[in-house]
């Protein structure tokens, strides 16, 4: 048959126009995409062969091979896969019906700019026109296995093509594309340099069943000047390890594999903590090989921190860092997901927001959480390290993810005032509480030895009723929106009016409503010297041996909390803290003794203002005139040597 020329179909001019300036980010995935084509061509043979007897073709060393012509600037990918008919050349690759989805070309009209047109859904066979981003021209040879003629399609890219029949072309398809320029600067590299070739490969296709070979400039088996073969020239080399670990049985990978691809795909030289290993199969199959690290990477905590899990679709590398595939406070986690199926945007650059990748996010998030929980069960020490490491981030899913809130709690676990060294989880907590409580206590702050030394640990500690040291910034968060575990209300022995009941070894002191009416004056008195930096000032029963401690109210924001907004760049009202004064107190008996005294109290005034700026230091705060404080403390200090 002559050669014949035809005009792309109207959407296909405009998608090449699209890939060629727009869509790619990076020009070296344009191989990626030629190779996965390839890939696909091997697989439908594959499957082919299988369901018909009478098919003839040659699968025996079915492969993908690259070669270049650094003279021609040439680079042919070939395959000896299903191939394609005449018709079906002129289908696929003339025409968008077949190589996108149905509705691309709807959505290619609406979008009104490049950013919109990067998010629309593709698949595999538009990466054929990302050829064009590097390319003047390409040539497509390839014959259907079974038939005896092949075809020949050819493009410079500017809405035309060409297609013949030929009489010699071998099975599979070969695509040879004849190279721009190199031009680094506009990320146009030399694709012809061997060292390039292996790169790409081993960045975006290593793990592809089929072997790509990078065929030598100088055939194997070339003659010499005197018609002897050359058994010494180079021979092809394959360039991926088609050693994809999650695709193989646990049985057949070692735990030596599994650490070196750890360490290749985390960065990390150590060992993973934990393995862990998920398959779903049914209308929507993937695989996953997941691995929780054994030390938090210095910068977890950072903004600039590059999470997410590699994304391959059918084992050809889609995106590095895939974000979408479990949410912020598993960012730790490092692996692979690879599925069989699913639906990209034309560059595969950008994952579309749809339902499968929702559906992958639930499940590799209730895998992780429940192999925290058998590691909790059967490998305590593991688990230590594990929470030590990583239970600060953890517990930011108490905060964002309601629907696993109860499976965090399950394996979270936290320093108690029960035990010097082992954590607690709240299950225990609830287990271990005294007749009557019905609160779970916990106190927050910067380390354990300042909240185990705070005024507002003085009952609780005297009673033996176990309190929760909860020193991680994001402790100040979780416990709000938590609000209760099993009925037991969370409650913050620094919050709110604490009443504990009868001591238990019979000491009543003295009686409440005689106190309230003997250090009524003083306290009214105090709270108008004070009425700038505190909204109240009443009588403790949490104290037992400091003089004073200040408190939130019940539903006001901590002190640290309202930095912590603020460090956010998110301005809140400073509350006013209550005062509470322990009438047991030496101090605040004679302080008591001396206004009912005196006339003058401009002394007892300072004496307030001291007691108060005591109180904000005992629990890690600083007074709100520093200089002013330590003035007054040297005046107190200096009379007493006098």
């Amino acid at each position: 048959m002559p050669t014949e020329t035809f005009e792309f179909q109207v959407e296909a001019r405009q998608l090449l126009q699209l890939m060629i300036h727009s869509v790619y980010s990076n020009k070296d995935v344009f191989l990626r995409e030629l190779v996965s084509n390839a890939s696909d061509a091997l697989d439908k043979l594959r499957l082919a062969a299988l369901r018909d007897d009478t098919l003839e073709a040659d699968v025996s060393d079915l492969r993908i091979e690259i070669e270049t012509d650094g003279d021609a600037r040439t680079l042919t990918v070939r395959d000896n896969g299903i191939g394609m008919s005449y018709d079906e050349v002129g289908q696929l690759i003339g025409t968008i019906a077949h190589s996108g989805t149905a509705e691309f070309l709807k959505e290619l009209r609406e979008a009104k700019d490049t950013a919109g047109a990067e998010g629309l859904i593709g698949q595999f066979g538009v990466g054929f026109y990302s050829a064009f981003m590097v390319a003047d021209e390409v040539t497509v040879l390839t014959r259907r296995a079974g038939e005896s003629r092949g075809t020949r399609w050819t493009s410079r890219g500017e809405g035309t093509y060409t297609l013949e029949t030929v009489d010699d072309a071998p099975q599979g398809t070969s695509v040879t594309l004849h190279l721009k320029p190199a031009d680094p600067e506009n990320q146009l590299h030399d694709y012809t340099s061997a060292w390039k070739i292996k790169e790409i490969v081993k960045r975006y296709s290593d793990f592809i069943t089929w072997p790509i070979r990078l065929m030598p400039n100088a055939p194997a088996g070339a003659e010499k000047a005197d018609g002897e073969a050359d058994a010494d020239a180079p021979g092809p080399e394959t360039l991926n390890s088609m050693k994809a670990l999650w695709a193989r049985s646990r049985d057949e990978v070692s735990d030596d594999e599994y650490h070196e691809l750890y360490q290749h795909i985390g960065h990390d030289w150590r060992d993973p903590l934990e393995t862990i290993r998920l398959r779903a199969e049914g209308t929507f199959e993937y695989q996953a090989l997941l691995f929780l690290p054994a030390h938090a990477p210095h910068d977890l905590f950072t903004q600039g921190y590059r999470r997410g899990l590699q994304l391959y679709v059918k084992r050809v590398l889609i995106m590095e860092d895939c974000e979408a595939l479990l949410p912020p406070y598993l960012r730790f986690v490092k692996g692979v997901v690879d599925a069989q199926d699913l639906s990209l945007n034309v560059s595969r650059e950008i994952l579309q927001q749809d339902r499968h990748i929702r559906m992958i996010q639930r499940r590799l998030t209730k895998k992780v959480l429940s192999s925290v929980k058998d590691m909790k069960a059967t490998a305590p020490d593991r688990y230590a390290t594990f929470w030590r490491e990583f239970g600060a981030v953890l517990k930011e899913g108490l905060v964002t993810d309601a629907d696993n809130r109860d499976a965090l709690l399950a394996v979270a676990s936290f320093a108690t005032t029960h035990g010097d060294d082992e954590p607690t989880t709240l299950k225990d907590y609830v287990e271990r509480m005294k007749d009557g409580q019905e609160d779970v206590y916990y106190l927050t702050g910067e380390s354990r030895e300042s909240i185990e030394n705070s005024p507002h640990m003085e009952a609780f500690r005297d009673r033996g009723i176990e309190v929760l040291l909860l020193t991680d910034p994001v402790d100040e968060v979780w416990v709000d929106a938590v609000g209760a575990y099993e009925g037991k209300r969370l409650r913050s022995v620094a919050k709110g009016e604490i009443d504990l009941g009868p001591r238990e070894d019979g000491k009543a002191g003295e009686d409440r409503e005689k106190q309230g009416e003997e250090y009524a004056a003083l306290l009214g008195w105090m709270e108008e010297q004070l009425q700038e930096d505190v909204k109240e000032v009443r009588l403790s029963s949490r104290l037992t041996v400091s003089p004073a401690c200040v408190v939130s109210d019940a539903h006001d924001l901590t002190p640290a909390l309202e930095n912590m907004y603020r460090a956010m760049g998110q301005e809140v009202p400073r509350a006013k803290r209550i005062l509470e004064l322990n009438p047991e107190h030496l101090l605040v008996k004679n302080l008591n003794q001396a206004y009912k005294e005196r006339e003058d109290r401009t002394a007892l005034a300072e004496t307030a203002e001291l007691l108060h700026g005591l109180a904000v230091l005992a629990e890690g705060g600083q007074p709100k005139d520093p200089s002013r404080f330590v003035k007054l403390v040297a005046e107190r200090l200096e009379r007493t040597l006098q």
